[in-house]
C-alpha cells in the first residue's frame, strides 16, 4: 500500500482534485490518504469529501486524518503541500497597503511586495514541513502547490536533498487555450517551455511539428474575442514574440508596462477571462468571501448524490506514478534549481524548465538560453526572488527593502523613501509571523 500524504489537506479545491486523480491510477486504487491541517473543522470537511469520492469510486483506500504532521508523513511515498501561513487576515495587508502608495496588485501571491511578503511567512514553515519529511519520510518526493511557487522551492531545495519540487497549471492550461484558439486538437500540440513559475515563455508551441505562432498571431489580430480574452498577454505576445504561461491577472504584476497608471489598467486591463486583470485585489476579495461562505460550499457539494471521478490535467498524480507507482515515464514544466538549465538567468536560481518523472525520479532538462529581452525581463524577476529568499532565510529587513526596491511594477511608480516607507509598514504587519527577523528596523 502505497502512502500519500497532503499538508494543509483543507484546501478543498486541491485536495478533491488531486485524491480523484490519485484513485484513477491502478497503482494507487488501495493507497492510504493522510490527510493533514492545522484546522480542525476543515479537517473534518476535507475527510468527509475524501471518504465521499473513494466510495463513489468503490476504491480499496485507506483514508486517515490528523493534525499531527508527522503522523501523516510517516512512511510517506507521496507528499503535497498546499497549505497558506497566516491566513487571509494578514495577507490581505500585502495587497491593501501597496495599494495606499500606489502600487495596484491584483492577485499578489507570487512576486512583487505582496508575494515576497508572503514568502517571508511562509518559508519558515515550508522549512519546517521539509524537516519532518527528511526525518520520516526521506525517500519521499514532495511536490508543491503553495504560492509563491518560485521562491519556496528555492529555499527548500538549496537546504536538502529531498526530492522536492513545484507544480503550477498554468503551463498546460495555456497550451490547451492556444490550441483552442487555433482550433488544434491538444493531443497534436507539442512545447518547449522555460522561464521561472508564472513568468516562463513558450519557446516553441508546434502544431504536428510545424510553427504554430503564425496562426496564434493570426487568431488575436483578426478576432476580437480571442485579443479581449488575455489583453494584457496578448499585448505581450504581440510585442516580445513568444507567448506567457500565466494569467493576464498575473501578467499585469510582473512587469512596468500595465499596471502603473489607472488609463493603462482602464486600456489594457478591463477585461478578460479567469482571474480579472483589471480588478485589484481581485483574488483577496475571492478569498474574503469565501471565510464566510467555504463550509456552505462544502456541504452543498457533499449534499450531491454524484460525484465526478475523472481524471483532471494536474501533474501530481502523473509523477507520482512515474516514482513509485507503474513508472510509465511524464514529462511536465516544474521548479528546480538552475544547475546548468536556462543559460541566462541566474546560477541556482529556481527556474520552471522540462522534467522528466521516472522511476530514477526527477530529471530536469537542459533548454539553453532565453531569448535576449526576455531574458532581461525573467532575470529581473529572478533576481529579485533570489534575494528575497536570503532575506528570509537570513532574517534581514534591508534585504526584503532592496528586493522589493527592484521590482518592475513597484519601481515604476514609487521613490526609493516611498518604497522604504510601504515595506516598513508591511513589516510591522507581519511581525507575528516573522520570527526570524531580531529586527525590523
Amino acid at each position: 500500500m502505497r502512502k500519500i500524504a497532503f499538508i494543509g489537506a483543507g484546501s478543498f479545491g486541491f485536495t478533491r482534485t488531486l485524491v480523484r486523480d490519485i484513485l484513477t491510477f491502478p497503482a494507487f486504487r488501495d493507497c492510504h490518504i493522510a490527510l493533514m491541517d492545522i484546522d480542525g473543522k476543515r479537517l473534518e470537511y476535507i475527510e468527509r469529501a475524501v471518504k465521499k469520492i473513494v466510495a463513489a469510486g468503490g476504491y480499496p483506500a485507506k483514508v486517515t486524518a490528523t493534525k499531527s504532521r508527522a503522523e501523516a508523513l510517516e512512511g510517506a511515498d507521496g507528499v503535497l503541500v498546499t497549505i497558506l501561513a497566516g491566513g487571509v487576515g494578514v495577507w490581505r495587508y500585502d495587497v491593501e497597503i501597496p495599494k495606499k502608495y500606489g502600487v495596484d496588485i491584483n492577485v499578489g501571491d507570487t512576486r512583487g511586495p505582496a508575494g515576497i511578503f508572503r514568502a517571508l511567512r511562509t518559508i519558515p514553515v515550508m522549512m519546517d514541513i521539509l524537516r519532518d519529511v527528511e526525518r520520516y519520510c526521506p525517500s519521499a518526493v514532495l511536490l508543491n502547490y503553495t504560492n509563491p511557487m518560485a521562491m519556496l522551492c528555492r529555499a527548500m531545495q538549496g537546504a536538502s536533498k529531498a526530492s522536492v519540487t513545484g507544480l503550477c497549471h498554468s503551463v498546460q492550461g495555456t497550451a490547451e487555450m492556444l490550441a483552442k484558439w487555433i482550433g488544434a486538437p491538444l493531443a497534436e500540440i507539442t512545447y518547449l517551455c522555460a522561464g521561472i513559475n508564472h513568468q516562463a515563455f513558450y519557446l516553441e508551441y508546434k502544431w504536428k511539428g510545424v510553427d504554430a505562432y503564425p496562426l496564434i498571431r493570426k487568431a488575436i489580430e483578426s478576432r476580437p474575442e480571442v485579443y479581449n480574452e488575455e489583453q494584457v498577454r496578448n499585448e505581450m505576445y504581440l510585442n516580445l514574440d513568444y507567448y506567457v504561461t500565466e494569467s493576464s491577472g498575473h501578467a499585469s504584476e510582473y512587469n512596468a508596462w500595465f499596471r502603473k497608471r489607472p488609463d493603462l489598467i482602464e486600456k489594457y486591463c478591463a477585461s478578460g477571462t479567469g482571474w480579472n486583470p483589471g480588478a485589484y485585489g481581485y483574488i483577496l476579495d475571492e478569498y474574503l468571501r469565501r471565510e464566510d461562505s467555504w463550509m456552505k460550499d462544502i456541504e452543498d457539494w457533499l449534499a450531491e448524490p454524484k460525484v465526478d471521478l475523472e481524471r483532471s490535467h494536474e501533474y501530481a498524480t502523473f509523477i507520482f506514478n512515474a516514482v513509485f507507482g507503474d513508472n510509465e515515464m511524464f514529462e511536465f514544466n516544474g521548479n528546480v534549481r538552475n544547475f546548468g538549465l536556462v543559460d541566462n538567468l541566474p546560477e541556482g536560481a529556481c527556474v520552471e524548465v522540462p522534467v522528466l518523472a521516472s522511476k530514477r525520479g526527477l530529471s530536469p532538462e537542459h533548454v539553453g538560453p532565453l531569448p535576449e529581452h526576455l531574458a532581461i525581463l525573467v532575470n529581473t524577476s529572478s533576481r529579485c526572488e533570489e534575494l528575497a529568499v536570503q532575506a528570509a532565510l537570513e532574517g534581514d529587513p534591508r534585504k526584503v527593502f532592496h528586493a522589493i526596491c527592484m521590482d518592475p511594477l513597484t519601481s515604476a511608480v514609487l521613490s526609493l523613501a516611498e518604497i522604504k516607507s510601504m515595506t516598513d509598514e508591511m513589516m510591522r504587519k507581519n511581525e507575528a509571523y516573522l520570527p526570524q527577523f531580531k529586527s525590523l528596523g
